[in-house]
């Protein structure tokens, strides 16, 4: 190229790709650093306390070898002058929602992978935008960085597994195509962890066998792979021949609505344990009252010290989605745990979610609790006044008393008294 950029200007094939992948990148920071210049040009960490773990990294800070799921203890070692930002939730809903719906404007195959990722299948759109696939994916890639300030890298193929491929070649603000005349070639010297699903344990697994890159895996027969690796094996030995007939799904059904906290230090305590508890539960019902779902199974997590993590769950009769009902449901299941050791294991992390999700049906209260529907009732009004005055404007009683730890009362709004509905 005359420019000396390796950054693509054409290709043979450009005009008949039609499966793409789009890839926030690093979402979680480069948000942050969009609503504060003053970290722009630093390296910056989403994620919890030091006994939390890594969100997200952004590039600068993944250079000194900071990586998302690592211990927050070890990232700051690493990356000292990193600047650490709790993280917001529900801001990265938000925008990831309103990238999605930009992408749905170009086609209603879209396949998300998460918050800020999704396959898109663009057959046929070039009748409807006047723009082949690729020149509707620049222009995508031109209105999100233009409306919501974060840059997105794009993959483009004739299959999914080559679009993902390709959306990490050229990152950040990438735009990577790999073709059918180029794919074989390209994949053949790499090794076989390039594949995305083939982690340290099964690229062992291969290595003994001699099979150390996408090429070595060609030279074995289907029926060779699939006999000594499984639906694995099998599956390997046709995207080593860039084979992937897997559709883009239109609809990506979401399983679970939860949140979590790690605490600063160890807890035992079972009433401590109890505030975190509702905290995570508010949440949770905040979250699924969003989306408008509800869930039939509700789910306690729990990490201990030693990092050992324990899950229960109970199956109710009917969806729910209210904090009243989550918190409920779980405290039951926290207090036979914490009784198993009497009170005498420490615990770094709770969580709670729901599962089984289907729409809500309403409030109908529980036969045994006559005052759940009440309860319910007074819910359901404090979501309106939370949502009119500030999250702080309504309280339940365990609410107030866990947030009273940090922040005086006389903080909350003067409209609305904090009055337990518990």
């Amino acid at each position: 190229m005359s420019c000396g950029s390796t950054r693509l200007i054409t290709h043979p094939e450009l005009g008949s790709l039609t499966i793409a992948h789009v890839d926030c990148d690093a979402f979680f920071c480069s948000v942050e650093k969009r609503d504060n210049p003053d970290i722009r040009d630093k390296p910056v960490i989403v994620g919890g306390g030091r006994r939390g773990v890594v969100s997200a990294a952004c590039y600068h800070a993944r250079i000194y070898g900071v990586h998302s799921a690592m211990p927050m203890f070890k990232a700051l070692k690493l990356c000292p002058q990193a600047v650490v930002v709790r993280g917001n939730m529900d801001k990265y809903a938000r925008d990831g929602g309103i990238i999605r719906e930009m992408m749905r404007e170009l086609t209603p195959a879209v396949e998300p992978l998460s918050i800020d990722e999704a396959f898109m299948d663009l057959s046929g759109t070039e009748r409807i935008h006047g723009r082949t696939p690729s020149q509707s994916l620049i222009k995508l890639q031109n209105d999100i960085l233009k409306e919501v300030g974060v840059t997105v890298s794009v993959g483009l193929s004739y299959n999914k597994f080559l679009a993902k491929t390709a959306s990490d070649l050229d990152k950040p603000n990438g735009f990577a195509v790999l073709g059918r005349a180029d794919a074989m070639e390209f994949l053949a010297n790499k090794p076989v962890g390039f594949i995305y699903g083939v982690g340290p344990s099964f690229a062992r697994s291969l290595a003994k066998e001699g099979l150390n890159t996408i090429a070595d895996v060609r030279r074995w027969s289907d029926k060779k792979m699939a006999a000594r690796f499984g639906d694995m094996g099998l599956h390997l030995a046709r995207l080593a021949r860039a084979e992937d007939n897997r559709p883009v799904k239109r609809v990506s059904l979401r399983k679970s609505v939860s949140a979590e906290t790690t605490f600063n230090k160890d807890i035992s305590n079972l009433d401590a344990l109890k505030d975190k508890l509702w905290q995570v539960c508010l949440k949770t019902a905040d979250r699924s009252k969003a989306k408008n779902l509800a869930g039939t199974v509700v789910t306690l997590k729990l990490k201990t010290k030693d990092f050992e993590t324990v899950t229960r769950r109970r199956t109710l009769p009917q969806p729910v989605q209210l904090a009243d009902v989550i918190f409920r449901t779980c405290e039951a299941m926290l207090e036979k745990e914490v009784a198993k050791y009497s009170g005498g294991r420490k615990y770094r992390l709770i969580g709670a979610g729901i599962s089984g999700l289907t729409a809500p049906v309403g409030d109908s209260g529980d036969l045994l609790d006559p005052s759940a529907v009440r309860r319910g009732m007074a819910e359901r009004a404090s979501d309106i006044a939370r949502e009119k005055f500030g999250k702080d404007a309504v309280m339940t009683g365990r609410g107030f008393k866990a947030k009273g730890k940090t922040n005086q009362a006389v903080s909350l709004p003067n409209k609305i008294k904090p009055d337990s509905i518990e």
